[in-house]
């Protein structure tokens, strides 16, 4: 069984074909919201905490953490960043950034083993990113696409993770340390989109054995009721083997489908987590067994 060992200074997560279902919690990024992007820019990282806080507590097992501002200084923001979120949680992180020098900047701070997101399939990228991804003992996202682009044919995708994870090992790089993103697109401009994703994620676990990670969110784009889609999206997912999203836990559907999932797929012995996170509290007064003590009982 193929695990990918991600940790902060206290914590470990594992990644891995029989294990539970991990959830990046994805809010953590100014992309599209221009309050937070404002607010880091100037040194305000309130919100940061917070969302870190609010992910936490709904469930989310590791961060997701991007500085990604138009005319911002990347790097500092991004390791101030990592700095705070490791001083109030103590759940792993991923380390989110297009930028080398930013990717850098934040495992330099990092304690424990990150999470680096991401590489995708350009030589010209691949010679910059896995050595330092080695240099640091981090894992790698690895996004199935290249030079061409994205292609629409699952197998063009399989064989760009194929060659990243074989580029990945000649950096001493092991193949569960390599966490493939399979690229999942909007199902509402194309309608196989789906279908790709489910058929990759198996080809990825049973060819090259490697675990699976995506922005789940991205399969809903223009759709109304988006937590509805990836709800669906994601226990279809995890059946096809998939082992991880990047994805906002503060709705409870998507946390459902995914601990629901989970259950079926035998990866909740007992439906532990199930029930602690659904089980109805006892009335005051009640035994175990439901019913209400009376005085002098045992």
């Amino acid at each position: 069984m193929t695990e990918t060992v991600i940790s902060s200074a206290t914590k470990e997560v594992r990644i891995g074909f029989d294990r539970p279902f991990v959830v990046i919690g994805e809010r953590i990024n100014p992309t599209g919201r221009k309050l937070l992007a404002e607010e880091m820019k100037n040194g305000d990282f309130s919100r940061v905490e917070s969302d870190a806080l609010a992910q936490v507590a709904a469930g989310a097992h590791m961060l997701d953490v991007n500085a990604g501002i138009p005319l911002a200084d990347e790097p500092a923001i991004l390791a101030k960043a990592i700095q705070l979120v490791q001083s109030i949680t103590d759940v792993p992180l991923s380390i989110d950034s297009s930028i080398v020098l930013a990717l850098e900047s934040g495992l330099s701070v990092y304690q424990g083993k990150a999470l680096v997101n991401s590489v995708t399939g350009e030589d010209e990228v691949l010679e910059v990113v896995l050595p330092l991804v080695a240099k640091y003992g981090a894992a790698v996202v690895a996004i199935s696409n290249d030079e061409t682009g994205i292609s629409e044919d699952p197998n063009v995708r399989f064989e760009v993770a194929k060659k990243i994870v074989q580029r990945a090992a000649d950096y001493g790089i092991p193949h569960e340390d390599v966490v493939v993103d399979p690229l999942v697109m909007p199902i509402g401009a194309i309608n196989s989109a789906g279908k790709q994703v489910m058929h990759l994620v198996r080809r990825l676990r049973e060819e090259l054995k490697v675990n699976t990670t995506c922005g789940a969110s991205n399969v809903s784009f223009g759709l109304p009721n988006r937590n509805g889609i990836n709800s669906a999206f994601l226990t279809m997912a995890i059946s096809a083997g998939m082992t991880s999203a990047i994805t906002s836990p503060l709705h409870p559907e998507t946390m459902q489908a995914v601990l629901g999932a989970d259950v079926m797929m035998g990866n909740d012995p007992n439906c532990k987590n199930w029930i602690r996170q659904y089980r109805a509290p006892s009335a005051e007064g009640e035994g175990r067994g439901g019913r209400k003590r009376r005085r002098g009982s045992v």
